[in-house]
C-alpha cells in the first residue's frame, strides 16, 4: 500500500482545516496516510512521529518514511527549511514553488505562447516607475510580490493634477509631492504595478474567475473547479475580503445570456492548455495551480495571477474533491518513482 505523508509547519492536525479531508479521502482511496511536521522527523532510523486518524480521533504513532510527501505549507523557520530540504533529497514531493508574481509573469512572457493573456506588469524599483506606468495606463493596480488573499492591494489613478489611491473602502487624494512619497515607500516593500483591466458584472461589480486545476491519478492536468468571485463593493473581488461566489452556470447565464456555454468552454479549455504549458516551464513537475482570470468587455481572458498552492475552494464542500485529486496524484508519483 502506498503511504502519503502530509507535511505542515503546524504540529497538530487538529489545527489544520484540511487535514481531516485528506485523511478521510486517503482511506477511501486505499492509501495509507499520516500528518507530520518537520520537528517529528528522525533521519537516523528514517522514521517520523506522525498523526494518524483512527476511530474518530487523531493519534500519534511512529511510522517509517512515506513513499510521497504532500507538502501542504511552507517551512516557517530555518531549522524547518533544513529538514524539508533534506527530505526532498530522498522522497518525492508533490508541490514545488513557482516563484513570486513577477517571476511567474516573466516566465510566461519569455515563453511567448501565452504572453497575450498577460496584463502588462512591472516590478517597482524606483518611484518614477509608478509615475511612468500611470502615464501609460491611466489606472493601475499595485500588488505585493508575495501577497495572497487580495491583501494590501492598492489602486491608483489621476484626478487632474492630483492622484487618487484606493485600498479596500478607503480612498485618499494626494498631491504630486505626497504621491511621490507614497510611491517611494512601495520600493521598500516589494510591489509590482499592473495595468487595470476592468472585469465586471452587468451591474458594475468587480469580478474574476478562479480556475482550480490539479494533476490527476494518471499525472494529467484536470479542472477540479471553476467559480466566479464577485465583489460586494470596491475593486477587489476576493472572497477573503468580503467578496462572494455563486454557482458558475447560473452566473454565466445571467451575465452572458446565450453565449454562456461558449464562455464556459473557453475558460475550461484555457485552464488545461495553460497548465500544460506552464508546467513545462519549470524543472520540477507541478501538481496544483489556482489561476485567477478576468474577462473584459470583449470576453477576452486576462491572467491576474497564478498561485502554486491555492486554498481550498470556499464553496460547495469541494475540499474532498481537491483532496481526492491530490491523493490520487501522490499515489501516481509513488508508483512512478
Amino acid at each position: 500500500m502506498v503511504t502519503v505523508g502530509m507535511l505542515s509547519h503546524r504540529k497538530d492536525p487538529r489545527t489544520v482545516f484540511k487535514a481531516y479531508a485528506y485523511a478521510a479521502t486517503a482511506k477511501m482511496e486505499g492509501v495509507d496516510f499520516y500528518f507530520f511536521s518537520p520537528g517529528c522527523v528522525n533521519f537516523n532510523d528514517r522514521s517520523i512521529l506522525g498523526w494518524i486518524y483512527e476511530d474518530g480521533q487523531w493519534l500519534q504513532k511512529r511510522r517509517q518514511f512515506p513513499d510521497v510527501i504532500y507538502n501542504s505549507s511552507s517551512p516557517m523557520t530555518e531549522k524547518q527549511e533544513e529538514i524539508v530540504e533534506e527530505l526532498k533529497e530522498i522522497i518525492p514531493f508533490t508541490s514545488h514553488s513557482i516563484g513570486d508574481k513577477i517571476d511567474v509573469y516573466q516566465n510566461i512572457k519569455d515563453a511567448k505562447i501565452f504572453e497575450h493573456y498577460l496584463i502588462p506588469s512591472i516590478e517597482i524599483m524606483k518611484s518614477q516607475d509608478v509615475f511612468e506606468f500611470l502615464n501609460k495606463y491611466q489606472k493601475i493596480v499595485l500588488k505585493p510580490l508575495n501577497g495572497h488573499k487580495g491583501q494590501n492591494i492598492l489602486f491608483a489613478w489621476r484626478n487632474k493634477e492630483n492622484f487618487i489611491v484606493q485600498q479596500d473602502k478607503t480612498t485618499v487624494e494626494m498631491s504630486k509631492t505626497k504621491f511621490e512619497v507614497f510611491a517611494k515607500k512601495l520600493t521598500k516593500v516589494s510591489y509590482l504595478a499592473q495595468a487595470f483591466i476592468e472585469s465586471t458584472t452587468r451591474t458594475g461589480l468587480a469580478t474574476h474567475f478562479r480556475l482550480h486545476v490539479q494533476k490527476n491519478g494518471i499525472g494529467k492536468w484536470a479542472l477540479t473547479t471553476l467559480y466566479p468571485g464577485i465583489a460586494s463593493e470596491g475593486l477587489v473581488a476576493n472572497l477573503s475580503n468580503g467578496g462572494y461566489t455563486t454557482m458558475l452556470e447560473c452566473f454565466l447565464k445571467q451575465e452572458f445570456d446565450d453565449e454562456y456555454y461558449n464562455i464556459k468552454r473557453y475558460m475550461e479549455q484555457f485552464s488545461i492548455n495553460f497548465c500544460e504549458h506552464f508546467d513545462s516551464l519549470y524543472d520540477n513537475s507541478l501538481d496544483e495551480l489556482g489561476i485567477d482570470i478576468g474577462l473584459d468587455s470583449n470576453h477576452r481572458i486576462w491572467i491576474y495571477e497564478v498561485n502554486w498552492r491555492p486554498g481550498t475552494p470556499p464553496i460547495f464542500s469541494l475540499e474532498l474533491d481537491v483532496a481526492k485529486q491530490m491523493i490520487r496524484y501522490a499515489r501516481y508519483l509513488a508508483e512512478m518513482s
